[in-house]
């Protein structure tokens, strides 16, 4: 697209605060709430990261675009974010390997983008007053329209949406001779967990979000493993049930970010909603067992309760982020059940965290 016909667009957040910016090439409004992520890399796995599923995306990073696409380099089969907010766009990419520009990997996928904005500005707009809903518009000239259908739009705080994400039927990942049978639970999850599950001699069959403990069990697993997800823990019962019944039976149990949420309410701990969230891929973590700090990738609006963790007699926080001290892994004193909050397979991001796939199967070896 010629940079001289691109359409005024615009930023209209809940609290009437508007940014301005262009389209890149699809006209018209999406909606979500609105956040920011830190990355400097690995835009295309963040706009297919279902964890992000109903956001509007603003990258920190000056340029969006400039190394282009690459068809493995998704996390699920879609683009998950509601919109893109970005700084620059740029429209030619200079990477050897990619297969497309950014600006046709957004059409096909249908999805509205906006650059041209003054990023810094709104991200520190976001980190002093919290993550809110958003509009992203070319439809420059109906602010108070765009005001009605945004005050329509649900709050991320009691929004359950891993059903939107979730896989409809079960699949199998990984080779029926493996080593190790894992049983995981769909609320949003990454291929590169999938992955890195494989690659260390696991056959996994992924079930969806609603799945019962008898359902999952009928495949005779070594191990389970709840996923990351978007939206709010708290209404995902049927997931919060079947942790409950794995934790009862003490098999071996990992849970990564959403699913760590789940972990923690499955006993009895509660989760809150952040002011702005976790995103990125620099974000500093201590492993409280081995004393050791790590860099990991992070994508989360919810967080547990540190108090209530701290005061549960069979729960041990093993790792907090070093920011803001909210907590960042557990594990049970009596069962074989652990979980982070953060993203150990990154994608993108450091490998600083991928050994906890690695005790995820010694627990399994173990039991």
């Amino acid at each position: 697209m010629k940079y001289n016909k691109r359409k005024k667009a615009l930023i209209l957040l809940a609290d009437g605060t508007i940014f301005h910016g262009k389209s890149i090439g699809k006209e018209g409004s999406a909606f979500g709430e609105v956040c920011f992520n830190t990355g400097t890399t690995g835009y295309q796995e963040i706009f297919t990261d279902p964890s992000y599923y109903g956001q509007l995306m603003v990258t920190t990073n000056a340029h969006i675009g400039n190394y282009g696409t690459v068809l493995e380099e998704v996390e699920s089969d879609s683009i998950k974010i509601a919109g893109l907010i970005c700084k620059n766009f740029s429209f030619n990419y200079s990477r050897p390997f990619a297969d497309d520009s950014l600006e046709n990997f957004l059409e096909k996928n249908n999805l509205l983008a906006i650059s041209d904005v003054d990023t810094r500005a709104l991200v520190s707009y976001i980190r002093d007053n919290g993550a809110m809903n958003a509009v992203i518009s070319t439809d420059v000239d109906n602010i108070e329209g765009l005001k009605k259908q945004l005050a329509e739009v649900p709050n991320m705080n009691g929004l359950e949406l891993a059903s939107k994400v979730s896989t409809k039927e079960p699949y199998y990942i990984g080779s029926e001779n493996a080593t190790y049978k894992i049983a995981a639970l769909d609320i949003g999850i990454k291929k590169n967990i999938l992955r890195n599950l494989e690659s260390r001699d696991a056959y996994i069959k992924v079930f969806p979000y609603n799945s019962t403990f008898e359902e999952m069990s009928a495949f005779n697993p070594d191990g389970y493993f709840l996923s990351n997800g978007p939206g709010d823990p708290e209404p995902l019962t049927d997931a919060i049930n079947l942790a409950k019944e794995i934790i009862e039976r003490d098999q071996p149990l990992f849970g990564i970010c959403l699913g760590h949420q789940i972990i923690a309410l499955a006993n009895g701990i509660s989760t809150y909603k952040m002011h702005h969230g976790h995103r990125g891929i620099n974000h500093p973590v201590k492993n409280l067992v081995t004393g050791k700090g790590e860099i990991t990738s992070q994508n989360h609006g919810f967080a547990i309760n540190r108090e209530e963790t701290e005061n549960h007699s069979d729960i041990e926080i093993t790792h907090v982020h070093l920011n803001d001290h909210t907590v960042a892994g557990i594990k049970m004193k009596s069962k074989n059940c652990f979980s982070v909050q953060y993203h150990p397979e990154a994608g993108p991001g450091p490998n600083d965290s991928s050994y906890l796939f690695d005790q995820f199967i010694e627990n399994i070896k173990n039991k």
